[in-house]
C-alpha cells in the first residue's frame, strides 16, 4: 500500500501520511508524490480544497532520517522543495488535521494551510538547530509573523515541543478536539468550503496572503542554500551520527 493515500471525493482531495509504524516520517518518493499531487490539483475541477492528514497517533516524525542522508536535497528541483514551493503557492484552500507529534516539517508545513485542526495529544515541534540545520519551509519568516519574535525564537532556537493548547493560543490551530475527532471534522470544515465558489474562496485566499508569496518563496529560497551548506558542516554530521548511533550528540567543540 502507498505511503501517501490520495482519495477526492465532493471536491475535497485528502492526502494521507500512511506509515505509521515509521511514524509516518517522509521520503524523498512521498516527498514527489505529494508535491505532484498538489501540482496537478491546482487545475482540476474536480478538486476545491485539499486536506492533510495522519493517524490519531502521529501526524508526521518529519524527515525519514536514512533516506535523508542517503537521498539529501539537491537543490530547486528535489522533492522536498517541490512540495513546499507547491504547499506555498497552491491557490485553493488547504487543511490540515494534526494529532500526535508532528516535528519539522510536520510543523513548519503547517504555515502553509488555511485551517489547521488539532487532535489534544498533538505536540508540534521545529528541532532544526538541535540537528546543526537552520529553519526550511520559509518558517523563519512565518514564525516570527504568526507567534512574536520571542515566542518564535524559543520554538526555533530551542527546538522544543509545544503542544496543542499553546499552538491554539498563537493561531497556529484553529480548534483542539478529541484525536479521534481530528481528521473527522477537519472533513466537516473541507466539505463546508468545497461547497462554496472556488473563484471567491481563490480571491479571499490571495487577498489574505497580501501580497507576501514572493517573499515566502524568496526566504525558502535562501533557507534552502543555508540548510543545504549546513547539512554538509561537522555539526550536522555530529547531530546525525548520534541520532543513528542512539546517543546524545556533543557539539562541545562545535
Amino acid at each position: 500500500m502507498s505511503d501517501i493515500l490520495r482519495h477526492v471525493d465532493n471536491g475535497v482531495m485528502t492526502l494521507t501520511f500512511n506509515r505509521v509504524d515509521k511514524k509516518n516520517s517522509i521520503t524523498a518518493a512521498m516527498y514527489a508524490t505529494l508535491a505532484d499531487a498538489l501540482a496537478q490539483a491546482v487545475d482540476d475541477a474536480n478538486v476545491r480544497v485539499v486536506v492533510f492528514q495522519g493517524h490519531e497517533t502521529i501526524f508526521s516524525a518529519g524527515n525519514d532520517i536514512g533516506d535523508f542522508l542517503n537521498q539529501p536535497p539537491s537543490g530547486k528541483e528535489s522533492p522536498v522543495y517541490r512540495f513546499l514551493r507547491n504547499i506555498a503557492s497552491f491557490p485553493k484552500p488547504i487543511l490540515a488535521a494534526v494529532s500526535g507529534p508532528a516535528v519539522g516539517i510536520g510543523t513548519t508545513m503547517l504555515f502553509h494551510c488555511d485551517l489547521v485542526i488539532a487532535g489534544d495529544n498533538a505536540a508540534f515541534s521545529m528541532p532544526f538547530v538541535n540537528l546543526g540545520l537552520c529553519p526550511e519551509a520559509a518558517s523563519s519568516l512565518l514564525v516570527p509573523q504568526m507567534m512574536g519574535y520571542h515566542r518564535a525564537a524559543e520554538a526555533l532556537l530551542m527546538g522544543e515541543p509545544f503542544m496543542a493548547e499553546a499552538a491554539l493560543e498563537v493561531g497556529l490551530v484553529n480548534r483542539v478536539v478529541p484525536p479521534t475527532e481530528a481528521n473527522g471534522v477537519a472533513q466537516q470544515q473541507a466539505r463546508k468550503l468545497a461547497a462554496k465558489p472556488l473563484s471567491s474562496l481563490i480571491e479571499t485566499k490571495r487577498l489574505l496572503k497580501g501580497g507576501q508569496q514572493a517573499a515566502v518563496l524568496q526566504r525558502m529560497d535562501e533557507e534552502g542554500a543555508v540548510f543545504g551548506r549546513m547539512l554538509r558542516e561537522p555539526a550536522a554530521r555530529e547531530a546525525f551520527g548520534a541520532f543513528m548511533e542512539k546517543r546524545k550528540p556533543d557539539f562541545s567543540k562545535l
